[in-house]
C-alpha cells in the first residue's frame, strides 16, 4: 500500500527502543506512529527554545515596546 509519509531509518540505543515500545503499547499505537509523535513534539520544543532565545536577546533595557496590534498588522 502506498503512503504519503516519508520513511526514515534511524538507529537508537536499546533504552530508547524499549521506551518507545512501552509508550506505544500504553497508548495502543504502532511504534512508528509513537516515534513520529515524539519527533514532532521534540521539534516543537526545539522551536520554542529558539524563539525564547530570540526573545531574550531582544528583551534588553531600553528596548522599545511594540503593541500586539502593531506587531501583527
Amino acid at each position: 500500500m502506498a503512503t504519503i509519509k516519508k520513511r526514515i531509518n534511524i538507529s537508537v540505543p536499546r533504552s530508547v527502543e524499549d521506551a518507545i515500545a512501552r509508550l506505544a503499547k500504553r497508548d495502543q499505537l504502532p511504534q512508528a506512529t509513537k516515534a513520529g509523535e515524539l519527533l514532532r513534539l521534540a521539534i516543537e520544543i526545539e522551536e520554542d527554545q529558539i524563539f525564547d532565545r530570540i526573545a531574550s536577546e531582544r528583551d534588553t533595557k531600553g528596548s522599545t515596546f511594540v503593541p500586539h496590534t502593531n506587531a501583527w498588522s
